[in-house]
């Protein structure tokens, strides 16, 4: 439990994230867009106590958020009062019609209707099949979700109707080792595969996904992260090459703060991960917890808390990773989750510390922190989870 104990503190000390793709195609939001229009919406999960919420802001061209009319958003389920130290605890289902997030103070799952002009409505809360439910993967109409009580945590996988309703799967419990603590679950780009990260051991789980929903562990999964690296954090599979996996590096075997590192690894047929020549890949940070990648596979973003600051590579051939830039974070603590903009000209990142999104444009791979950056959220919230549309 000191991996635990020593991530979610650094991940409530640090500071935010930024983010995006050289070279993204324009889109609404792009520099054509008139001067404060909106061209989406931003949600993040507050884990607030007691009742949870989830805020909504308007997205508008030139940078800046406006809460929309009626947010905070109750979502039916309680929340912890603190930071999840979790990536993915706020998704958009596959069809962008809902969106689920965990409530790690009920133990539950919440499905929210997106309605016309961002507002949010309850479509369905249910119990998560386990204690304090941290990340949400989906893949079609497949969710899976990471539950990280600290004696029982497991994965467990359920259906989501064209309705907002979950429904649990018969058999698809997967439960872990007490002290695992799961931080992120995520599925690959053709929903083939399905990872987990476990932070507190230093492992990660590789499943393949079968046609109904049910998963095969890979043979020797878990597997133990590689030697000189621990606490496995953030995770993201490259949206161009669904058998590449990068994981970000959180701490060394003392629990300390670790040098800020990515590993990179191949996800083979059979799910087996094998660590890429090269990897990790170091940067000039401390404490690399989160992980993003550029719509066009282009360029890495890394989180890293202890320093609070953002590492950026450019990916190259078969995955390798070379360090662009470590960017400070302006005014940011407890940066826990990011997200790109639809159009990819855009990162977004909650901080649980000081309750802030703060927004950043990249170019070439490189981030610059938004004028309009940061944005306070609501009284009470330490927002872990975010959504864009």
């Amino acid at each position: 439990m000191r991996g635990f104990r020593y991530v979610l503190v650094v991940a409530l000390v640090a500071s935010a994230l930024v983010v995006v793709a050289g070279g993204a195609a324009a889109s609404a939001g792009g520099p054509g867009a008139p001067s404060g229009s909106v061209v989406g919406q931003l949600y993040i999960n507050d884990n607030t106590a007691g009742v949870n919420t989830v805020a909504g802001f308007e997205r508008n061209s030139d940078g800046s958020l406006t809460p929309l009319p009626g947010s905070p958003f109750a979502v039916g389920g309680a929340g912890p009062g603190r930071g999840l130290a979790s990536q993915g605890s706020l998704q958009l289902s596959a069809d962008g019609r809902y969106l689920l997030a965990v409530d790690a103070g009920s133990d539950e799952i919440s499905v929210l209707r997106i309605k016309p002009h961002g507002s949010l409505q309850i479509a369905d809360v249910v119990s998560s099949k386990g204690g304090s439910p941290v990340s949400i993967a989906v893949s079609g109409d497949l969710v899976y979700v990471a539950n990280a009580d600290p004696n029982s945590p497991n994965y467990t996988g359920f259906r989501l109707n064209a309705g907002g309703h979950l429904r649990a799967i018969a058999g698809s419990t997967v439960s872990l080792p007490a002290g695992s603590q799961p931080g992120d679950v995520l599925f690959n780009g053709d929903g083939s595969k399905l990872v987990g990260t476990r932070v507190g051991t230093s492992m990660i789980d590789s499943f393949t996904v079968g046609r109904h929903g049910l998963l095969t562990p890979a043979p020797g999964s878990p597997f133990l992260h590689q030697p000189g690296v621990f606490g496995q954090f953030g995770s993201e599979f490259s949206p161009t090459n669904p058998s590449r996996l990068f994981v970000s590096n959180a701490h060394n075997a003392a629990n300390g703060p670790a040098p800020g590192s990515v590993s990179v690894y191949t996800d083979a047929a059979d799910g087996t991960l094998t660590p890429i020549d090269g990897s990790p890949f170091a940067n000039n940070g401390v404490a690399s917890c989160w992980v993003e990648i550029s719509h066009d596979g282009r360029f890495l973003f890394a989180v890293n808390t202890g320093s609070s600051s953002i590492a950026s590579y450019s990916i190259g051939t078969g995955g390798t990773l070379t360090s662009l830039a470590d960017t400070p974070i302006r005014n940011g603590k407890g940066a826990e989750d990011a997200r790109l903009s639809p159009d990819g000209s855009t990162l977004w990142v909650v901080n649980a510390g000081g309750d802030t999104v703060n927004g950043f444009a990249v170019n070439g791979g490189i981030p610059t922190e938004l004028q309009a950056s940061p944005t306070p959220g609501p009284t009470g919230a330490t927002p872990t989870g975010i959504a864009i549309t």
